[in-house]
């Protein structure tokens, strides 16, 4: 029999009870729109494969770490309770503020 433990709290998903809900999660580099080609760019006659090659290049050269900070794919299984907390702050802001005095 297959379980499911909730990638939130640690606790076992119970399907004959409640439903197991399924995050995916795609972060990647952003092209700013400074870096985006103009329009004008993309008609200019000019031959852009020595440009894509040196792209692939560059690619072919990163170590995994930096591979992971251009782009990463997860998924996590969360129980009902951990699904609503997700879905009202997905970004988790606020969760680690300390309550500092003023003074």
């Amino acid at each position: 029999m297959i379980h499911y433990t909730c990638d939130g709290c640690g606790r076992t998903i119970n399907l004959d009870d409640e439903t197991r809900y399924v995050v995916r999660l795609e972060v990647y580099a952003a092209i700013d729109d400074d870096d985006a080609p103009d329009v004008v760019d993309v008609v200019d006659e000019e031959d852009h494969l020595d440009e894509l090659e040196d792209l692939l290049e560059r690619m072919d050269e990163l170590d995994e770490d930096e591979d992971q900070r251009l782009y990463r794919q997860a998924r996590y299984d969360l129980c009902p309770q951990c699904r609503e907390r997700f879905v009202r702050n997905p970004v988790g802001r606020g969760a680690t503020r300390l309550g500092f005095s003023d003074n």
